[in-house]
């Protein structure tokens, strides 16, 4: 089992960034496919980005490509998420995710452990 921790999030202005941070504890990190996900007031949860075991696959969505990166220091235990150009339609509750395989997978149901997940708002 692995245990996840967000931390990063913050109030923003409208084209401005943030990084965020997931620290994992327990198992080894290094097995674990990890993902970001973000739920807006009101809405389903979604996918933002994937990163492969050794970060040298990732996957996001079409809603972020060019304004967030996804990277992951295994040493360190620890995946990011860099946002860039923020935009207030990112106002979420970001989630942290870790999925024990190697395939990069963009749905919920593949992820097996949730991070308690860290508020971004972005003011226009």
């Amino acid at each position: 089992q692995v245990q996840l921790v967000e931390s990063g999030g913050g109030l923003v202005q409208g084209g401005g960034s943030l990084r965020l941070s997931c620290a994992a504890s327990g198992r080894t990190f290094s097995w674990y496919t990890m993902g970001w996900f973000r739920q807006a007031p009101g809405k389903e949860r979604e996918f933002v980005a994937a990163v492969s075991r050794s970060g040298g696959i990732t996957n996001y969505a079409d809603s972020v490509k060019g304004r967030f990166t996804i990277s992951r220091d295994n040493a360190k235990n620890t995946v990011y998420l860099q946002m860039n150009n923020l935009k207030p339609e990112d106002t979420a509750v970001y989630y942290c995710a870790a999925r024990n395989s190697l395939v990069v997978v963009s749905t919920e149901d593949g992820y097996n452990y949730w991070g308690q997940g860290t508020q971004v708002t972005v003011s226009s």
